[in-house]
């Protein structure tokens, strides 16, 4: 669902456009952008396709589009109209390198050809060479793909061959990855460039039409192991299975036959399908034949224009070409003069490639062809003419060609005419790669001994010539100024050719990174003393301390259960108090020794024993007593009274006695058997079903009691008896008691005296015990997994639990992946329990994703633990924006990855604060395998000293992961253990909720409200329908699920009678033994391995198929009368919208709630909570104004109200006299007292109504978060009081809290509450589709049901989906993790920084050492270990020649800006660059300040926060459309000249680097890369069949080739060389062996790229720009394509960013003024120096990290920043520089503030 209307409206769009009768091709696709395609673009995702989307999920690739990248390619010298070249073998290596990048990241693929959508390979229009080139390569590239026998390869006509419909059915494929044609650019692409685009667009339409979502191939992104793209989403609807206005579909169609015109060639060949498989019956592969062939259909067909020696040179090429390596085949294009080139050109390539490819389509046959060969070979013979064709050829090829002539009948032949059409050969430039700078450090020196270059004969480095400016003052920041007064902080280009010492200064890395005032260690560490508070501080501290700790303690109460008790903390004593202890001299306790010698109790112990036998006798007498009068009480209820007199009861302390306990449920029996028997029908099967599972419960729980008498023992038996379980009395019934006490009531007869048969025979269950368990019982049996009694826990731990206890207590690494609810939330506590006992200074570190589970951490482990530890806390809190207490004077740090890895690569903690730490844990530990944040976790893991510990429920493939994590931890010196448990505590029973059936009634309220009974359950093996071939591991099957698959094999005969003897449950249970679910497991394993062989050969198109008919017999029976074509249809908004109501109200009605409702949108989670609310508020509105007891009720309050002051005088009175508490209690029992008309009333809310959370508490927490800041929105406050609340990463607080106290039951939230937030649910609803709806996802958001100590069973309820979606994530199966580059170059800085920092201490040498050894990434992959080490070495020397690194490793001076902003690289580099170029010193001292910071703003926004258009956005119809009707100014305006220029020159210094290194590793190690000559996925060897015979020409071909150190010989094979244009192309294009990793080069190409030019494919959005200008959400969500959802974060992002940005200016100036003077300044924010202890911000805000730094900037607001506050020492330019950033932050801030004020 897309309540936001980002999503297009295909029949309304063509309403309201209307366009005319008939329309020309251009107007037709600019009509389809404007209307479809544009606003279709704004609704794609960019996101890894694979990780995060299909997993393990087949997809398809559209071949045409794939040959369409590779055509494209610019490299390829192939198709070019100014370059008489067809270099194949370019190509193929092209075609297979994008296929290995598609292997290595496991997707699962097939490679599918649409013959409608050839359009954009073949290129009609353009001049017949091209056309006739890339025909060519088409046919041979699709003969190459289908060799491959890792690639399947199929051919369909279009999306409607029946061939392509079955496809579909059978494999499911998830998406298509295509090319959407681009965008119409004037003069590019031919007179049919517009056809072929429409076409495109028409097929991209019907693909989303059918149901199949769409990713663009073209501009897909792969970057480490992953590949990201934009996801479009099907929107399949039968309301709109929309077709475009006939006008525009004609102008389609007639497109798609103008173009099929224009491709047919002269044999009719471009137009005939490409063959679906070859052909099994055709003969071996005739080479001279073929080549005879090829020359017979040239001369037949062009018999005007033939040129005969053209051809003979042709045919020798291609033969020679099978003996020619791939290195002589790197050649340089031919110099030819005007008349060969034109001849060659317009006439004999486009006709011999045109014949070519009629042979190859004839003989089904594929041939080489080398056109540079092919000139090289004509040139050489035209140069020769003395020489014979046996002596230039070699005997075998000149024989061959010979024989080809003869039968072609070619005239004599004489190349020497043609000598005078060659030029002479350009002079090309060999490279002078750039040397390394000298570099060594002992610990960086070992790592890189396996890529160790040569570093002789350094060229110093080409410096970036500094922009000037106009201005008198200098405008670089500049040391080497000889004025005090205008000497400049950062050192540019210029002074370093000054060569100052006081450049490269070392940088010291001691002080906080967001306050430079503060050091890095405490003070007992060595740090600085940290300055007095003033009394406001200590003021404004304690409010912030009292107000925190209330809401750390309401929180921890909502997750223990303990509300409105005392929390019960485990009192930890501190092992110095216990060390303390041991030293005092122990009491002495004089006792008599005569028991010892006579076994005897001595006279005293004997008392004791008394004393304790008579206070237990009297106990148990009290509670007799006390139990018996609370039977007489509960003799005269009935129903509803009776039950909920039970609920309070079984709430007593007095019930946990085992006696009591016992005797309460033996009455509850009694009162169930009696209701039976007088029930309206108890015979019937359903009064039957329920009584008798009402008293098996109550006699399992008697049983798990433990306790029993005779009386009980024999109550017991007889129902036992009764229900006709009299198996089961030996192992139901406690034996052994010889207590002969009476029950405190007499229990019904059930059994008669003399006969021991049951008296009423109607109690009998109709089945086998075992068959009713199953049916019945399932979600009640016992769930523990061979349990024992531990005295570690206070609970029974299954054997799995036991495992891991005994891990924590060897001090083991764990990974544990055990499902949600199994069980795992116990791991963490105990090992911080262990943690706490064993010293006062070990610290176990807590990490989780999200600050909102972090808080929720904390919460508990202050409930849970308390210890004293002399001042200090034993926990503390840290995240990037907020603290609570001391992180480094703490035991347990509770925090978020980026935090941790900052304080791991810090030097001061690394030697005091690191080695301290005994362990970390890793909750959510899959995080590791997302998109963003991944290589975070992976750093963690590498440098943490000390084992770890990984909890998750959703790790696909573990044992992979576990094995590289093993590695690791054993590296480390740690013992790793791997515990998987598979299975849940509590089943999910998953629903479909039936939207296309309409409600019977309309919604009135909910005590009238009857369900709509639209839930309808889904078997897990009636999904199978979909044609799935396997069964997802986590697939299970429930007790009554697997007897319905029995039931349903038997029925349909589906396995051999011996199979189904063997599964019936009462042959394959023992009788007599009460079922568990293990055994359920263990029928459930041997169903599935009957059901497997099955599935293997299973065609869910055969109705007769033996599975289908069982698949049938388990499908709901409503849901099968719904036709297919409706299921797996998608409902459009308004169906959506208007159901919810009844959705909600259906599960209010079953119990059902609460329920989380997901949705993976922020704003479609907003508006449907609105939604609901309002239909609440309506419906309530109408029932006040109709409803006589409302009117009623109301003229009784009002009348109260008017005689308020009748009982103020009678209140007056009263504190005269003193009443009795009679008429006290008649003086405040009136209603009207507590009558509140505004609020909902409880037929109009879904909230939960408990005298623990009164009306009061409620009122509180509302004016709490109004308090806050941002507060929430009044319609959510509304909300809150219907029950119903939001929860995203924007709206977060007090939800949760709210939702486990049970107020809240209907909570709209996105992903962000599956990550681990304790929010027991029964119910997680999915709420409409979503790219990010992923196998990860669907199983994360599932698991919050049914959570263990909560519920017995979750339910799972799809609502909005269709049904084929829902089938593919129930079978989905879960990705396993991929890895991520875990090195950045900003990275490697801050490394040496540790080095350096720490003294090399052994944790940092440690540390570092694992990281580059034992990455994920070159685990079991040398190719992973090499691109590391690469990238390693070169970031060193950029890094030198940077001036960030010294020839040591010793980090220098401006390392602080670049590490401070270590999160946006390669921006902060390309800021650093601007600094000390002095660009943005130029952008600053412009007069006019308004301008300035407009300038600067832009120029940020092209660093960070950057974020791409789709190309149809930037269309002018689109902008004429969309953006000229808004403030927004959409597209960014480019990069400032000056700005550019000098990115541009950086980034050519980095090329230089790169290469120079590459070019140095590749000559160095020539030997041991080997050549490179094997294909990268066929692996196939290029190198040329040996010859014996001598061949000039081969040896003509070998000296003249190029010769490459650093480029593929198969790129080179277009006449490329070692010179480079750009990173990418040395990353993409590089040899085999030299791995280079591209995305993780500080490349500038990005930033300084010009938008939606020279084949880019996406320009760059100004919304930060924007919003600067306007202020205004909307226009970012109209204009801009933000969606609303987003915005807030996006805002904030760049927020924090030029907080940051400011932060570190402000220390570089602090930093200088203190250095010329010596002290601290006068001026300095004492506040800001201030560590309390606790949050610095409003402690209630855990979740939202805005208030501080909100706060913070109200207090510099009224900092003056002009120039009398300018410090001394600090130059005019850089004041300037300062001045206009604080400023522009303060604007943009005031304006992201006022967003949500």
């Amino acid at each position: 669902m897309d309540f936001e209307e980002f999503e297009v409206d295909i029949e309304r769009a063509i309403e309201d456009s209307k366009p005319s009768k008939s329309c020309t091709s251009t107007e037709a696709l600019n009509w389809i952008d404007s209307t479809w395609y544009a606003p279709a673009s704004r609704n794609a995702r960019w996101m890894d396709i694979v990780g995060d989307y299909a997993g393990a999920e087949p997809f398809v690739i559209d071949g045409h589009s794939l040959l369409q990248v590779v055509l494209d390619d610019r490299l390829l010298a192939l198709a070019k109209d100014d370059d008489p070249s067809f270099q194949i073998i370019h190509a193929i290596y092209s075609l297979e390198r994008i296929l290995q990048n598609f292997r290595t990241r496991s997707a699962n693929f097939d490679i599918v050809f649409f013959d409608v959508n050839r359009h954009l390979v073949l290129r009609a229009g353009e001049s017949e060479f091209t056309v006739a080139s890339r025909a060519l390569a088409r046919r041979l590239l699709y003969k190459h793909l289908q060799s491959l026998d890792s690639v399947n390869t199929l051919t369909f006509a279009s999306l409607s061959d029946k061939d392509w419909v079955d496809y579909r059915v059978r494999t499911k494929p998830m998406f298509v990855m295509v090319n959407d044609g681009g965008t119409l650019k004037d003069g590019v692409g031919g007179q049919f460039a517009v056809h072929q685009i429409l076409a495109q667009r028409l097929f991209i339409f019907d693909l989303l039409a059918s149901g199949l979502a769409m990713a663009p191939l073209q501009g897909a992104d792969f970057r480490d192991t992953k590949i990201l793209s934009f996801v479009f989403e099907s929107k399949l609807r039968l309301g709109h299975r929309g077709h475009f206005p006939k006008a525009v579909l004609s102008a389609c169609f007639a497109a798609r036959d103008v173009l099929a015109s224009q491709e047919q060639g002269p044999f009719g060949q471009v137009h005939s399908p490409l063959p679906g498989k070859a052909s099994a019956s055709l003969p071996p592969f005739d080479l001279c034949a073929t080549l005879k062939d090829v020359g017979l259909s040239y001369l037949s067909a062009f018999k005007s224009d033939t040129q005969s020696s053209l051809l003979a040179v042709f045919i020798i090429h291609v033969i020679l070409l099978k003996s020619i390596s791939v290195q002589d085949r790197a050649r340089r294009p031919t110099p030819l003069k005007p008349d060969l080139f034109t001849s060659l050109m317009k006439s004999f390539l486009p006709h011999i490639l045109r014949a070519t490819e009629a042979v190859i389509i004839a003989k089904d046959a594929s041939l080489d062809i080398d056109i540079r060969v092919f000139l090289s070979v004509l040139r050489y013979l035209s140069e020769h003419p003395a020489q014979s064709l046996t002596e230039i050829l070699g005997p075998a090829v000149a024989k061959d060609a010979e024989d080809i002539f003869s039968e072609l009948k070619l005239p004599h032949l004489d190349f020497s005419s043609l000598s005078v059409s060659f030029l002479p050969d350009d002079l090309y430039e060999i490279p002078t790669p750039l040397k390394l700078l000298p570099f060594t450090n002992r610990v960086f020196d070992e790592e890189l001994s396996a890529v160790h270059v040569s570093t002789e004969g350094i060229i110093p480095p080409n410096h970036i010539e500094p922009v000037t400016s106009s201005r008198e003052e200098s405008d670089e920041w500049d040391d080497s100024s000889s004025s005090d007064e205008s000497a400049d902080i950062l050192p540019s280009a210029r002074s370093s050719q000054k060569n100052t010492t006081r450049e490269d200064t070392p940088f010291s890395d001691t002080q906080h990174w967001h306050n430079h005032r503060m050091t890095i260690l405490p003070k007992h560490l060595g740090g600085d003393t940290t300055t007095p508070m003033t009394e406001w501080q200590r003021n404004r501290k304690l409010r912030s301390d009292q107000r925190f700790m209330k809401t750390l303690h309401d929180q921890a109460s909502t997750l223990t259960g303990a509300l409105g008790a005392v929390l019960e903390q485990v009192k930890i004593p501190s092992v110095a108090s216990l060390a303390n202890q041991r030293h005092v001299k122990p009491k002495v306790v004089h006792a008599r020794s005569t028991s010892k010698s006579t076994g005897k109790l001595s006279k005293a112990d004997a008392i004791r024993e008394q004393n304790i036998a008579k206070k237990e006798s009297k106990l148990a007498s009290d509670s007799a007593a006390w139990f018996a009068s609370r039977i007489q009480e509960m003799e005269s209820l009935e129903g509803t009274n009776l039950e909920k007199y039970l609920q309070v009861l079984a709430r007593n302390p007095r019930t946990r006695d085992a006696s009591v306990g016992a005797e309460l449920r033996v009455y509850r029996m009694h009162r169930l058997l009696r209701e039976w028997i007088y029930s309206p029908k108890p015979d019937s099967s359903a009064s039957r079903d329920k009584y008798s599972l009402l008293l098996m419960r109550l006699v399992k729980e008697v049983w798990e009691i433990g306790f029993s008498t005779k009386e009980i023992a024999n109550a017991v038996t007889s129902v036992l008896i009764t229900l006709g379980f009299s198996d089961y009395i030996d192992s139901l019934v406690v034996s052994g008691s010889t207590d002969d006490r009476a029950l405190s009531f007499r229990f019904i007869k059930l059994v008669k005296s003399k006969t021991k048969t049951a008296v009423y025979d109607f109690m009998r269950v109709q089945e086998h015990p075992i068959v009713w368990q199953l049916r019945l019982f399932g979600e009640f049996m016992d769930r523990s997994m061979d349990s024992q009694a531990d005295t570690r826990v206070t609970f029974k731990p299954d054997a799995w639990q036991r495992e891991v206890l005994d891990a924590i207590d060897q001090n083991m690494s764990l990974l544990v992946v055990a499902p949600t609810s199994a069980g795992k939330t116990f791991i963490s506590y105990y090992a911080m329990e262990k943690i706490l006992r064993a010293s006062d200074d070990g610290i176990l570190i807590y990490i989780a994703p999200t600050k909102a589970l972090v808080a929720q951490v904390a919460a508990e482990i202050y409930a849970r633990f308390s210890k004293d530890l002399n001042g200090r806390s034993c926990w503390a809190i840290h995240s990037r924006d907020f603290r609570v207490h001391d992180p480094q004077n703490c035991q347990i740090l509770v925090t978020v990855p980026e935090i941790l890895a900052i304080m791991l690569l810090s030097p001061p903690l690394a030697k005091t604060w690191t080695p301290r730490l005994k362990y970390v844990i890793l909750d959510e530990i899959h995080t590791i395998g997302q998109q963003e944040g991944g290589a975070v976790w992976e750093q963690i893991l590498l440098l943490s000293p000390c084992p770890v510990i990984g909890l998750s429920a959703t790790v696909g493939a573990p044992e992979r992961f576990n094995e590289w994590l093993e590695s690791v931890q054993k590296a480390g010196g740690f013992q790793h253990k791997f515990v998987h448990y598979p299975h849940r505590y509590s089943h999910l029973r998953k629903f479909y909720y039936n939207i296309h059936e309409k409600p019977r009634d309309i919604f009135h309220g909910l005590s009238t409200y009857k369900s709509t009974e639209r839930m309808r359950f889904l078997h897990p093996l009636s999904i199978l329908s979909s044609g799935a071939r396997s069964l997802p591991s986590d697939l299970t099957l429930e007790a009554s699920d697997a007897l319905d698959l029995y039931r349903a094999l038997s029925t349909c005969t589906a396995l051999q009678p011996s199979d189904l003897v063997a599964l019936d449950p009462a042959v394959f249970f023992s009788s007599g033994k009460f079922l568990q679910q293990k055994d359920v497991i263990r029928y459930e394993e041997a169903l599935k391995q009957h059901i497997i062989p099955l599935l293997s050969s299973f065609d869910s198109q055969d109705s007769g198929a033996p599975l289908s008919r069982v698949i049938t017999q388990l499908q709901d029976d409503t849901l099968s009368c719904v036709p297919n074509r409706v299921l797996n249809s998608q409902p459009d908004r308004v169906v959506s919208a208007s159901n919810l109501i009844h959705l909600v109200a259906d599960l209010h009605a079953q119990g059902d709630l609460p329920g989380i409702f997901f949705s993976f949108d922020r704003s479609d989670c907003e508006h449907m909570a609105q939604f609901l609310n309002s239909v609440l508020e309506t419906r309530e509105d109408e029932w006040r104004e109709n409803s006589p007891e409302w009117k009623r009720k109301m003229a009784q309050y009002d009348a109260y109200l008017q005689g308020a002051k009748e009982r103020e005088r009678k209140a007056a009175r009263a504190s005269k006299h003193k009443l009795d508490e009679e008429d006290k209690r008649a003086d405040t029992s009136e209603w009207q007292a507590s009558f509140r008309p505004d609020d909902p009333q409880s037929d109009f809310s879904f909230a939960g109504h408990s005298t623990s959370y009164p009306v009061s508490e409620l009122d509180e927490d509302i004016a709490d978060l109004t308090r806050r800041k941002p507060s929430p929105p009044e319609w959510a406050l509304r909300c809150l009081r219907r029950g119903i609340a939001v929860h995203h990463a924007g709206m977060n607080r007090g939800r949760s809290s709210l939702f486990r106290r049970g107020f809240v039951r209907v909570i709209f939230a996105t992903g962000t509450l599956a990550l681990g937030i304790n929010a027991p649910t029964k119910t997680s609803i999915f709420c409409g589709d979503s790219p990010f709806l992923t196998a990860l996802m669907y199983r994360q958001c599932a698991g919050r049901a049914g959570r263990r100590g909560y519920d017995t069973l979750g339910k799972v309820v799809f609502y909005a989906l269709p049904m084929s979606r829902v089938q593919r994530l129930v079978l989905s199966k879960l990705p396993s993790l991929s890895a991520s580059f875990p090195v950045t170059s900003t990275l490697v800085v801050r490394l040496f920084n540790l080095l350096e920092g720490s003294d090399y201490s052994t944790t940092a040498v440690a540390a570092v050492q694992r990281l580059f050894r034992l990455p994920q990434i070159s685990f079991s992959s040398e190719e992973g270990r090499y691109q590391l080490l690469h990238h390693l070495r070169f970031s060193i020397d950029y890094l030198r020649r940077a001036r960030l690194l010294d020839e040591q490793g010793k980090p220098l001076n401006l390392f602080g800006i670049a590490a401070h902003l270590y999160y946006t690289e390669p921006s902060n580099l390309a800021l650093v660059a601007l600094l000390r170029s002095g660009v943005i010193h130029e952008i600053c001292a412009q007069p006019n300040l308004r301008l300035a910071k407009r300038n600067f703003i832009q120029l940020m926004a092209h660093l960070f926060g950057r974020r791409y258009l789709p190309s149809a956005n930037t269309k002018e119809e689109y902008i004429t459309k969309v953006v000229k009707k808004s403030p927004s100014m959409v597209l960014l305006p480019p990069l400032p000249k000056t700005a550019r220029d000098v990115l541009i020159a950086q980034e050519r210094e980095i090329l230089q680097i790169f290469t120079g290194y590459a070019l140095t590793y590749g000559t160095q190690y020539q030997k041991d890369l080997g050549l490179d000559h094997i294909l990268p996925l066929s692996q196939r060897n290029i190198s040329g069949t040996t010859e014996d015979e001598t061949s000039l020409i081969r040896d003509h071909l070998h000296r003249t080739a190029i010769r490459v150190v650093a480029r593929s010989l198969f790129v080179a094979n277009s006449g490329h060389d070692d010179h480079f244009n750009s990173v990418r192309d040395l990353a993409q294009t590089a040899r085999r062996g030299l791995n280079l990793a591209e995305h993780t080069i500080p490349s500038f190409e990005g930033i300084t790229g010009t938008s939606n030019q020279d084949g880019e494919k996406y320009a760059l959005n100004a919304y930060l720009l924007d919003f600067y200008v306007h202020g205004q959400v909307a226009a970012l969500a109209a204009a801009n394509s933000i969606r609303r959802g987003d915005v807030w974060f996006l805002l904030q992002d760049f927020d924090l960013t030029l907080m940051t940005v400011r932060g570190v200016l402000e220390q570089l100036l602090q930093k200088r003024s203190v250095d010329e003077k010596d002290e601290t300044p006068e001026n300095a924010d004492l506040s800001e120096e201030v560590d309390s202890g606790y949050a610095s911000l409003d402690p209630v805000q855990w979740e939202d990290e805005e208030e501080e730094a909100f706060g913070k900037q109200g207090e510099r607001k009224s900092e003056s920043t002009n120039d009398s506050q300018r410090p001394r020492g600090v130059s005019g330019v850089d004041w300037r520089v300062f001045q206009v950033v604080d400023a522009a932050l303060e604007e943009f801030h005031e304006k992201f503030k006022a967003m949500w004020a």
